[in-house]
C-alpha cells in the first residue's frame, strides 16, 4: 500500500516539475526575445531549468523498475 502512495506522489511531483520546466522554457524565450535581456537572469533561469531536467530524469529513473536480465 505504501508503494502505491509513493508512486502517486512521485507521479504528481513529476507533473509539477514538467510544468515548471515548460514555464521556465517560455520565460527564457520571452526574456531572450526581449532585446535588452538581463544576461544574469537568463543564466539563472537556464541553470534552474537544467536542475529541473536532472530532477525529472532522476524521478523517472526511480519509477522504472530495475530488470536484471
Amino acid at each position: 500500500m505504501n508503494d502505491v502512495g509513493d508512486d502517486a506522489e512521485a507521479t504528481a511531483r513529476l507533473g509539477v516539475l514538467r510544468i515548471e520546466h515548460r514555464d521556465l522554457d517560455a520565460a527564457i524565450a520571452a526574456l531572450a526575445d526581449g532585446g535588452g535581456s538581463d544576461q544574469l537572469q537568463l543564466m539563472r533561469l537556464k541553470k534552474r531549468k537544467l536542475r529541473l531536467r536532472d530532477e525529472i530524469a532522476a524521478l523517472e529513473d526511480d519509477m522504472i523498475p530495475d530488470i536484471i536480465a
